[in-house]
């Protein structure tokens, strides 16, 4: 039995370990596509700020699903049910003893059943005996709630609609709730946003290839943090995981040193940009991964709703302290750039980030970090292909 087991659980985990890698590969298509597209958009709208904005806030649309997904419907209401409780219980806290806001007694008389009715209870002796019954006064008292918390009461002591067989599964996995993930969002939103703002900024300055060059730096700063604060055993150092590091920062070391000397002063901020980036998205990574320990545990698409909201309600002030501080000044974009910014946030962003944090789910945040590296032969063929 016990080899059974751990035979399903072995084929188990390599279906997982072989549907992250296709969800990463995917995601490396369409972040170099997506690139691309955003450096194609920079030669006539160079806002990264604004680019970034807009497509994080785009996260949003994911917050639909409370209108259109049952089980995020049926935790809405869970949660006003539970609202509504605690609200008539701290009103009846307040008002001090709850005899003070009922009505004067009424006494009302009770009818009982006939006693000739009265089951008889037979011994082994065929001697009949009364069953035993409590006799209560003949009069009931009754109060009345006033009206402005009558309605409360009876909501309160409403049937709960019946338990699905999701929502059952959702509390035996140990799901997290809206209140839980909103929280989640919120604390992830900001270096989400900063680790995205870096990478456009770097766009606006570098190549794509160099800058998918210089971001696959952030299997470095990944393993380095998996190791100071693991999520599961799969994190722990290793010597192949040090090698497959060295062997990719090898490689970025020799194709940067490839160009020539002014392209690299040309090109200095951006490598700088793209390496801030790098290490935030391993922070945000590995951070989530230790907060999250299973894909199950977490709405991916409410988690993205919510920072789309957070990043659409608090973020916003920054237009005005890049404007009034010359780094970007404020503009609207032209139709044609407005379509391209809702094509990219649509499919780069919205789509493609909830992928990546799926696929590092199903994998672990070193190889979900280390696919990055996949986008440089990528992105240099759109470029020979694209820029010739």
């Amino acid at each position: 039995m016990n080899c059974a087991v751990s035979t399903t659980s072995s084929s188990l985990s390599r279906r997982r370990l072989v549907l992250g890698i296709l969800v990463l590969l995917l995601v490396d298509v369409i972040w170099v596509a997506s690139s691309e597209l955003t450096s194609y958009i920079f030669q006539e709208f160079n806002k990264p700020f604004f680019s970034t904005f807009a497509k994080t806030s785009m996260f949003v649309l994911y917050l639909l699903g409370f209108l259109i997904w049952q089980p995020w419907r049926h935790q809405c209401a869970k949660r006003l049910r539970e609202t509504r409780t605690n609200r008539l219980a701290d009103a009846c806290a307040a008002d001090g003893a709850v005899n003070h806001t009922l009505s004067d007694p009424l006494y009302v008389p009770v009818k009982f059943h006939d006693l000739q009715n009265e089951k008889i209870l037979t011994t082994n002796d065929d001697k009949s005996i009364k069953k035993p019954r409590v006799r209560f006064s003949n009069l009931m008292e009754v109060r009345q709630l006033p009206l402005s918390q009558a309605l409360e009461a009876k909501l309160s002591r409403m049937l709960h609609p019946p338990v699905r067989d999701s929502e059952a599964a959702v509390r035996t996995s140990g799901k997290f709730t809206i209140c839980q993930v909103a929280k989640i969002s919120f604390f992830f939103c900001f270096v989400w946003f900063l680790a995205n703002y870096s990478y456009q900024e770097a766009l606006s300055d570098t190549r794509v290839a160099i800058v998918n060059i210089i971001s696959s730096t952030s299997g470095l700063f990944t393993l380095i943090l998996a190791s100071i604060f693991p999520s599961n055993s799969g994190d722990r150092f290793t010597l192949s995981k040090l090698l497959a590091v060295i062997l990719s920062i090898g490689g970025v070391v020799l194709v940067s040193l490839s160009g020539s000397g002014s392209s690299r002063d040309k090109e200095a901020i951006g490598s700088l940009w793209s390496l801030l980036g790098a290490a935030l998205y391993a922070v945000y990574i590995v951070m989530i991964k230790r907060k999250v320990d299973r894909e199950e545990k977490l709405d991916i698409p409410m988690f993205f709703g919510f920072v789309g909201l957070f990043n659409l309600l608090l973020l916003w002030p920054g237009f005005f302290l890049l404007h009034y501080t010359k780094f970007e000044a404020f503009e609207f974009p032209n139709k044609l750039v407005w379509i391209y910014l809702v094509i990219n946030g649509l499919v780069g962003t919205v789509l493609s980030e909830f992928l990546w944090l799926w696929g590092c789910f199903l994998t672990s945040s070193l190889v979900g970090t280390l696919a990055l590296s996949l986008t440089i032969p990528l992105s240099i063929i759109a470029d020979i292909c694209m820029q010739k």
